[in-house]
């Protein structure tokens, strides 16, 4: 397995890497230039303004380049088990990637339509919301025809809980929050491909301890592709990542987790991105109820350290290191399950 794995996250850093020497400088041609909100920080409209943005197709590129070569490697040397679980691994790995990819899809469309009219709004959040309901949809519509039923949440040492019909409503909403916490990590130059880089690595591991191939070739893939992006995205940043980008790891995020039944791992490892659109949640909602007054400095949470003088490379450091002890919190409940 340790084959794969290497090959697997070569290639998908390798193509991630060198696609931004062609794919940056025709973005920068295209004019597909990111444009920044006045509500953000002041600095960032002058040092982030026409940045070119959808740079997340550097990463998907390569992350499915690379899972396709890793899952061919160990097609070759049966390394793929033809038990019903390992059937179910292989189409639960195909059905991630591909709600990742539409995940991304809706983000390209989002983007697409911001630099078209140079403006930060694209798609409307109803729009995005009902897209988005469409894919998850369709995830669950291939995990329940592959035949995966499940509907137990396990506990680590506690034991499992059975939501029945209930759990796809449950876990939907999950997705959906993922997916758009991830979106809102996405707000300083290699902020998500870092903490989203520790996260796949926590999931690697994870997936490797429960015996599930397929996901650990999906999520060193992932890994790899961000960290060939970073090389682009590090501060000072050459590329965005854009929605296209943030989507498709909100996807990767998401069906990680809730692919393998570790639900509750996920909220463990996760804790990075569900703290992030918990503190925009938190604001709007105090906002609200003191007609106008602000909780923290300015959301999502980056931002607030940011205007507390923090300067981005810190702020992406200390993230990810939060996001790594979730990580490998995560992965130690593992022998719970």
């Amino acid at each position: 397995m340790l084959i794969p794995i290497i090959v697997t996250a070569f290639i998908a850093a390798a193509v991630t890497g060198l696609l931004g020497l062609a794919l940056i400088p025709w973005l920068r041609k295209l004019k597909f230039g990111q444009t920044i909100l006045d509500i953000g920080p002041i600095w960032h409209k002058k040092d982030k303004q026409g940045t070119p943005t959808m740079g997340g197709i550097m990463f998907i590129a390569g992350t499915v380049a690379a899972v396709a070569a890793g899952m061919f490697i160990l097609a070759v040397n049966g390394e793929i088990s033809v038990d019903s679980l390992g059937q179910r691994d292989t189409v639960g790995l195909i059905s991630a990637l591909a709600a990742a990819f539409f995940f991304g899809f809706i983000g390209f469309l989002d983007d697409f339509i911001k630099v078209k009219k140079k403006q930060n709004e694209g798609l409307t959040p109803m729009q995005k919301i009902v897209m988005q309901i469409l894919v998850i949809a369709a995830y669950y519509t291939a995990k329940i025809l592959s035949g995966d039923t499940n509907t137990v949440i396990k506990f680590p040492f506690l034991g499992g809980l059975d939501l029945w019909w209930f759990y796809y409503i449950i876990m939907g909403l999950g997705i959906l929050y993922i997916v758009n916490a991830v979106n809102l990590t996405d707000g300083l130059d290699g902020l998500c491909g870092s903490v989203s880089f520790v996260y796949c690595i926590a999931f690697a591991v994870i997936s490797a301890m429960l015996g599930y191939s397929g996901y650990t070739i999906l999520s060193v893939a992932a890994a790899g592709g961000c960290l060939g992006f970073l090389i682009w995205n590090w501060h000072p940043a050459k590329v965005f990542m854009g929605d296209t980008g943030s989507m498709f790891l909100g996807g990767i995020v998401a069906t990680l987790g809730i692919g393998m039944h570790v639900e509750v791992l996920m909220v463990v490892a996760a804790a990075v991105y569900i703290w992030e659109a918990l503190t925009v949640l938190i604001q709007m909602t105090y906002f609200k109820i003191t007609h106008g007054k602000r909780l923290f400095k300015m959301t999502p949470i980056h931002h607030s350290f940011e205007m507390r003088g923090w300067k981005e490379v810190k702020i992406v450091i200390v993230f990810s290191l939060i996001g790594a002890a979730a990580g490998t919190a995560a992965a130690l409940l593992v022998n719970g399950l």
